[in-house]
This record gives C-alpha cells, sequence and structure tokens, in this order.
C-alpha cells in the first residue's frame, strides 16, 4: 500500500490494525509503527495524548468500514515535535491507558 501521504498513512494503518493476528500488544505496536511512518514521510507524528480514548477507540472500531473519523481525530493531534523524547514516551503511557492498563507511567519509572 502506498504511504506518501497522510490519508494513505492512515489506511495503510488501519489496515495493519486488521490484519494483525495477537490481540494483546498489537494495537500498541501499531501506534508506534504508524508515527515512525509518519515522521518518515510526512515528518510529523500523533501527539497520543491529544487523542481522547474512548473516541479514538471508537473511530477505530469503525474505521473498517469508513476511516474518515481515525483520520480527522488523528490529523488534529498531528504535532512537528518528531525528535521530542517526551511527546513519545506519553506516547506509549497513553498506548497503555487506550488498552485499559494506567498502573504505572513512565515518569513514574
Amino acid at each position: 500500500m502506498p504511504q506518501q501521504t497522510f490519508d494513505e498513512i492512515v489506511e495503510k494503518y488501519v489496515e495493519m490494525n486488521i490484519a494483525h493476528p495477537f490481540r494483546e500488544g498489537n494495537d500498541r505496536s501499531t501506534r508506534i509503527w504508524l508515527n515512525l511512518i509518519l515522521k518518515k514521510e510526512i515528518k510529523q507524528v500523533v501527539g497520543w495524548s491529544r487523542v481522547e480514548k474512548d473516541d479514538y477507540l471508537m473511530a477505530m472500531e469503525c474505521s473498517p468500514i469508513k476511516d474518515i473519523e481515525i483520520k480527522h481525530i488523528l490529523r488534529n493531534a498531528l504535532t512537528d515535535k518528531i525528535n521530542d523524547r517526551e511527546m513519545y514516551m506519553k506516547g506509549i503511557d497513553h498506548s497503555y491507558y487506550y488498552e485499559g492498563y494506567n498502573i504505572y507511567r513512565v515518569e513514574e519509572l
């Protein structure tokens, strides 16, 4: 699948989310993978702390049928802080939060 534009990248992300064979951990991995592709191709990443959990989960659930909502949510969370370590680590925190894990936070470790 092509991955030069934001829309193409998110479409690929949706397909990868559908295709992944394991229930545990792959959503977190694909969110990191998404940011790596966005960083490489369009010099932006998703600031996951700007993405509301329930909105994200609902949009991802609908995304195989209609991806406009997930594109809108992710586009509004884009940032050009592509080399910001704190942004990256907050993204990992939020990935665990989306999956229902919030016992530990990176800043507390």
